[in-house]
């Protein structure tokens, strides 16, 4: 079988609609405990996050979620390709439109949970190896969010047992 041609796919924001496929994109990293499984209703809650990319046949083989959680400071989340397209630039192209994103929302720092370390480096990610400064009131209101990514980003000891292995790491904009 042929790999994909480069660029034979285009990133568009996600709709509804996407959420099978999207599922379907994310099971098999799942599987193998690279990304976190997700019941349906949170894809369809978060629907407006995502960026997706699909091939010339309509179907996803990429995707991609930008989930602020403070007035300058987001998370990318749920970044997947499928195995037969990496290599070709999706994982690059999505989360370089998340960025902008972030950037048009007014938030100064990105950060993510990741095993692909040397992917979000090459992205102009580095790695934490320490708690950001946090405003105290701040991080009061963050502790009462009952959001994962938020306990993450805190590196609260409750996350600890889902998050072994992952790396915390983050891009200022």
């Amino acid at each position: 079988m042929s790999s994909p041609a480069k660029n034979a796919y285009r990133i568009r924001p996600a709709v509804t609609q996407d959420v099978p496929g999207i599922r379907a994109l994310v099971r098999p990293w799942a599987d193998q405990r690279v990304l976190l499984e997700k019941e349906a209703v949170a894809y369809y809650e978060a629907i407006q996050e995502f960026l997706v990319a699909e091939d010339d046949d309509g179907k996803i083989v990429g995707c991609g979620a930008l989930h602020v959680i403070w007035e300058d400071l987001a998370e990318v989340r749920t970044l997947a390709s499928d195995d037969a397209w990496r290599g070709c630039g999706i994982g690059r192209t999505i989360v370089t439109e998340l960025l902008q994103r972030a950037k048009e929302l007014g938030v100064d720092r990105v950060f993510c949970l990741t095993f692909e370390v040397d992917f979000f480096k090459h992205q102009g990610f580095a790695v934490m190896d320490q708690q950001e400064p946090i405003d105290p009131e701040v991080y009061q209101e963050l502790l009462r969010s009952t959001d994962e990514g938020v306990a993450e980003f805190l590196d609260l000891a409750r996350v600890k047992p889902n998050t072994l292995g992952n790396t915390r790491m983050i891009r200022y904009l």
